[in-house]
């Protein structure tokens, strides 16, 4: 008898989940309590895969062998609170994926900020090197549709703490940890160290043969790492001093190493620019070297490496007014890195759903280099608090296209209008995405 999975959501995951379960033979359902969007119900047709939207039909939910969880479902959500009180085991569609991995390898990235650019400047150096490699995950294509129609020897995945919540087995050859920052406390009881302990997951499986690239200079991180003892091998990265082993930054070189390999490189080379950057760089460096990559062809991805969409991507200049959209920023720390890279006068476009945001730490930077705050959202009285005695103008918009013009009223030439709302975008837009091309439509109407 076929074994019967129920997947909870129809989003990219979801629907990987689902194909890669009907390839293995099973029974599948989908049901997801919102609408399914029109071309992932054909394609669930295509694959003869049952679904239900806008309901949970329990009595189809209840009899399932096992639940495949969308990453965007909480823990304390009432179905998946009565699925696992009948017994039924429920797992990340990451986890799925990993069982039917077969051989392959996986670099698995996680952080609080940084991973897609990471993801995708290790898969990059992993394709300039010649492999035949996969990016997946939270970005692109789900790992479960990956594995089911396009195997690769090789993935390299962006991993989220929503999904690493729910593994049990799954295991990376190389784990890369970026950071640790307070972000989505509203899905961990509002507990740091729960939220801590979900990036953690990305090495529990992790034996001798594995690699564990992270940030030495993340004080979170450390501190995790001094009472819980590694199997695996560790390669930190940092800029505060010099590492036998790992990667370091002195006097605008980049240096890793690696068993008896010494590499440098200079960051003046690198194509993406700032600090953050560098760190991303050292982190998909050693991953790079880790896999066998040639050091040629690290210093040949790295210097030609274009940023993503949505991350600190130049879009125009308009009358010496510089537009930049970093729609991806969706928590504070993201934009204290936008910031952090500024060196012209700035009017910061931010706002969204405040996820118990602390701006105390951006505060600084916004005083050295924040002219004007054009706020983007419902509901913007925290970031009035936060800033409105240093930040002489303080504007309330209710659209993109509202923020981009008042936001060019306020700057003068020279000046950079930068869109990153340190909140998630889902009070006035689809998602971060939908946020970013809003944004870039509106700057170039100007």
């Amino acid at each position: 008898m076929a074994k019967r999975v129920v997947i909870l959501g129809s989003g990219e995951s979801g629907v990987g989940a689902a194909i890669l379960c009907r390839k293995q033979g099973a029974d599948v359902f989908v049901s997801d309590a919102g609408t399914i969007q029109e071309h992932y119900k054909n394609e669930l047709q295509q694959h003869n895969i049952v679904f239900e939207e806008r309901k949970h039909s329990e009595e189809k939910i209840l009899n399932a062998d096992e639940v495949v969880k969308s990453p965007g479902i909480p823990e304390k959500n009432e179905l998946v609170q009565k699925i696992k009180a009948k017994g039924i085991k429920v797992i990340s569609e990451i986890e799925l994926a990993y069982r039917y991995k077969g051989e392959s390898q996986i670099i698995a990235i996680t952080g609080s900020n940084g991973k897609s650019t990471t993801t995708a400047l290790t898969g990059h150096i992993c394709k300039t090197g010649g492999m035949d490699c996969a990016i997946v995950g939270n970005i692109g294509y789900s790992f479960a549709r990956q594995v089911a129609l396009d195997p690769k020897p090789l993935y390299v995945v962006e991993i989220s703490s929503f999904q690493l919540d729910d593994i049990e087995t799954f295991n990376a050859d190389i784990a890369v940890l970026l950071n640790i920052t307070e972000d989505h406390l509203d899905r961990y009881e509002y507990r740091f160290e729960n939220y801590i302990r979900s990036k953690f997951n990305i090495i529990k499986n992790q034996t001798h043969k594995d690699y564990f690239i992270y940030c030495a200079d993340d004080p979170v991180i450390t501190k995790h790492l001094e009472t819980n003892p590694l199997l695996s091998n560790p390669l930190p990265f940092t800029m505060q001093y010099e590492l036998p082993k790992g990667a370091y930054v002195s006097e605008n070189n980049m240096i890793m190493h690696l068993d008896k390999e010494e590499f440098v490189m200079s960051v003046l080379d690198f194509a993406i620019k700032g600090k953050h950057n560098q760190y991303n760089t050292m982190a998909a460096g050693l991953a790079g070297m880790t896999i066998g990559i040639r050091k040629e062809k690290i210093r040949e991805a790295v210097e030609n490496f274009e940023s993503l969409e949505h991350r600190m991507e130049k879009v125009l200049t308009v009358r010496g007014v510089e537009f930049i959209n970093d729609s991806k920023a969706t928590n504070v720390n993201s934009t204290w890195y936008a910031l952090e890279s500024m060196n012209q006068p700035v009017i910061l476009i931010l706002g969204g759903i405040d996820k118990g945001n602390d701006y105390s730490s951006m505060l600084e930077l916004v005083k050295e280099k924040v002219k004007a705050i054009v706020c983007m959202g419902v509901d913007n009285r925290k970031i009035h608090e936060a800033f409105g005695k240093d930040v002489e103008v303080m504007v309330n918009t209710a659209s993109a296209k509202e923020a981009v013009h008042a936001a060019f009223h306020l700057a003068n030439k020279g000046d950079v209008v930068l869109l990153s709302p340190a909140c998630s975008s889902f009070d006035l837009f689809k998602n971060y995405e939908d946020r970013g091309r809003q944004f870039k439509e509106a700057v170039r109407e100007l």
